[in-house]
Parts: C-alpha cells; sequence; structure tokens
C-alpha cells in the first residue's frame, strides 16, 4: 500500500514538472516537403543545451523549463542553421523553412 502510494506520488510530480515546461514543436521543411526522418535539432538556452531528432514527417518536440530567448539549431547536411526564438510556459509552435542560399542553409518561420 505504502509502495503504490510513493509510486503514484512520484508519477504525479513528474507530470506537474512536466506540465510547468515550456514546449517547443514544429516542422522542419525544405523545399515545402518535410526534411527525413532523424534530423538532429537543438534548443540551446543560457543554462543547457536540449536535443532531439525530427520524426518522418520533419516534426520535432522538445520540451524547455527555462523562459526567454534561445537558439533553435537544425544540423542538416553537414550544415548548421540557426534560428533565435522564445520559450514561453505554454506550448509554442515554430513551424521552419530550410533554405539553401550561396551554398548555406537558413531557417526562416513559415
Amino acid at each position: 500500500m505504502l509502495r503504490t502510494s510513493l509510486l503514484f506520488l512520484t508519477l504525479f510530480l513528474l507530470c506537474s514538472a512536466l506540465g510547468l515546461a515550456g514546449e517547443i514543436f514544429g516542422t522542419l521543411r525544405e523545399g515545402g516537403k518535410a526534411i527525413a526522418k532523424d534530423v538532429k535539432v537543438e534548443i540551446v538556452t543560457p543554462k543547457k543545451t536540449y536535443a532531439t531528432v525530427t520524426d518522418a514527417y520533419g516534426s520535432y518536440r522538445l520540451y524547455v523549463p527555462e523562459k526567454g530567448k534561445c537558439t533553435l539549431n537544425v544540423l542538416y547536411k553537414t550544415q548548421t542553421a540557426s534560428f533565435e526564438l522564445y520559450s514561453y510556459e505554454k506550448s509554442t509552435r515554430y513551424d521552419m523553412s530550410l533554405e539553401l542560399k550561396d551554398g548555406k542553409y537558413l531557417m526562416k518561420r513559415k
């Protein structure tokens, strides 16, 4: 009984902590099409770097507990494209388009 109560309390606290985190999510496209699966995506804050990879639809999702200015980095085709964004308490969608200009990838918000 005590063990079960502790398990539920632990799960509740973990879910509460995730609920306070700011979620940053979106899709990455190049030429109107989703980029490949498993492209590395990073959100860099002054305190920490959070990383994930894209799914088969070019989507990404990260939980960033810090609020404020941060940088979205996408490691794509041996290059790193960057974009400054903001993390908030609530979920924020950043759909991005990758464009090749002068041999370098740039990111723009759609």
